[in-house]
């Protein structure tokens, strides 16, 4: 019988604020698909979560950064919606430039980790 393919080994990167995950792979995912969709709603379908997961981790960042990184309208006539703000570009950016330096940083490392993992 075949074996399961065996998980990928990886690295987390997670920027705390208190006891609070200010940002971290997942937000910043979640970033990402809002900037692309305009809609929290639309990037939760996108990353197959729940709206309320969705909106609990906007306002997770909201609260951990000076001011908003995601600005949210209500629908209505106009329709809702959502958009990054100027902090909340900038904050993705500077988390993902965090995540290539850390990763090339490490490589050498990593690979010589998992070589011991299980296959």
């Amino acid at each position: 019988m075949a074996k399961p393919a065996s998980p990928a080994a990886s690295i987390r990167i997670r920027i705390a604020y208190g006891t609070d995950i200010a940002i971290g792979q997942g937000k910043a995912d979640l970033l990402e698909a809002i900037g692309q969709t305009g809609s929290i709603s639309a990037a939760a379908r996108l990353l197959e979560m729940s709206y309320r997961k969705a909106w609990l981790l906007v306002d997770e960042m909201n609260q951990c950064f000076r001011s908003p990184v995601v600005l949210a309208a209500k629908g209505g006539p106009q329709g809702g919606g959502a958009r990054l703000t100027p902090l909340g570009e900038e904050a993705l950016k500077r988390f993902r430039e965090i995540q290539a330096k850390a990763a090339t940083a490490i490589e050498a490392d990593v690979r010589a980790f998992r070589k011991r993992l299980l296959d």
